[in-house]
């Protein structure tokens, strides 16, 4: 298994996220190709995906890194690991490689959040030193036609 940052968006990655982005969420629709190609293309997002042995995409996550007025800070998101893949420390080499391009960005801070239905998840981002923050978490729905 190998973990790499996605540099350009293809029809490989377009038909992993049609079978991996159900298995997150069915509150979204997977990506269009397009939209991975502005994933791929925006400076402060990284796409990373990982690959089974035989070379197929079984899991991704995307770091978002941002610079506010105290600090550099990153979130981890849309962390997935294909059903047929879970256990096999996919997850944790997703984050691990997270983690080393955070550090290299100068993150003073990563974030995630994750579903308490998600209880391996849980289990695997404590192991790695994440901590439960006592904190109010919000989200604000936008209409995606609205500018």
């Amino acid at each position: 298994m190998r973990v790499d940052i996605v540099t350009q968006a293809d029809e490989e990655l377009y038909q992993a996220f049609q079978r991996l982005i159900p298995q997150l969420t069915n509150n979204n629709p997977p990506p269009s190709l397009n939209e991975l190609t502005a994933v791929v293309r925006e400076t402060a997002s990284t796409l990373m995906i990982a690959r089974d042995e035989s070379g197929v995409i079984v899991g991704a996550l995307t770091l978002a890194a941002y610079r506010v007025p105290s600090g550099v800070r990153a979130m981890i998101e849309d962390v997935i690991v294909d059903e047929s893949a879970r256990g096999q420390g996919i997850g944790e080499a997703l984050i691990q490689r997270a983690i080393a391009v955070a550090k290299e960005k100068g993150v003073g801070t990563i974030a995630l959040t994750s579903s308490p239905f998600r209880e391996a998840a849980n289990r695997l981002y404590v192991r790695m030193g994440f901590q439960k923050r006592e904190t109010n978490a919000y989200q604000l729905k936008l209409n995606k036609t609205a500018v």
